[in-house]
């Protein structure tokens, strides 16, 4: 299970100050919607995306009905070789289950054969990548804001699944490298290759 790391000094002043009395402590706690958690993790990480994709310049739908992929981003720019906007598709996850930081070069996620077999389906005319949101497990930790600016706990991890094996019977592991967190720039980067006819 995934821990929130707590904040700089956050138990050192604890102690130092004392427990907070039941009182204050219920003051402090939101009272938050009977939202099943799992539902929230899906919009949160819809948000990061839409925050990416804004700063990336890119625009974003919905594929309606979904069919096992959940956005199309496309990008525009003159410099582009294959079009003069080129498109991929997204398929969002998310989990508490995986500390922040991962240690190594990549962490294990499981998905089900059926959508593996989508996100490795190979050659195909549009890209698709898989984009893994590591979260806290409680969402008192998810964000943070003030006049410095929006913390939104953790991060998303991007990986391309193109003719990757289905290994398990029902299920099958893949990883994904830490080294690839997407951001504004990685999508820039990811499009850059796409509209010069490779691969993310």
């Amino acid at each position: 299970m995934a821990l929130a790391q707590p904040d700089p000094g956050g138990t050192a002043r604890a102690e130092a100050i004392g427990p907070r009395p039941p009182q204050q402590q219920q003051l402090d706690t939101p009272l938050r919607g009977s939202l099943a958690t799992t539902a929230c993790m899906e919009t949160l990480q819809v948000g990061y995306l839409h925050a990416v994709a804004a700063a990336a310049g890119c625009s974003l739908s919905q594929p309606f009905p979904d069919n096992g992929i959940d956005w199309h981003v496309s990008h525009g720019a003159p410099a582009h070789i294959v079009d003069d906007e080129v498109t991929i598709k997204v398929q969002l996850k998310c989990t508490y289950q995986i500390p922040p930081h991962p240690a190594g070069g990549a962490f294990s996620f499981t998905l089900d054969n059926a959508h593996l077999v989508k996100l490795a389906r190979s050659p195909v005319s549009v890209h698709k990548i898989l984009v893994v949101m590591i979260v806290p497990r409680s969402q008192d930790d998810w964000l943070r804001a003030g006049p410095g600016g929006l913390d939104l706990r953790h991060c998303c991890y991007w990986t391309n699944l193109a003719g990757h094996a289905v290994t398990g019977r029902h299920r099958t592991t893949v990883r994904v490298p830490t080294s690839r967190i997407f951001d504004d720039r990685a999508l820039c980067d990811i499009m850059a290759r796409v509209g010069a006819g490779g691969r993310p």
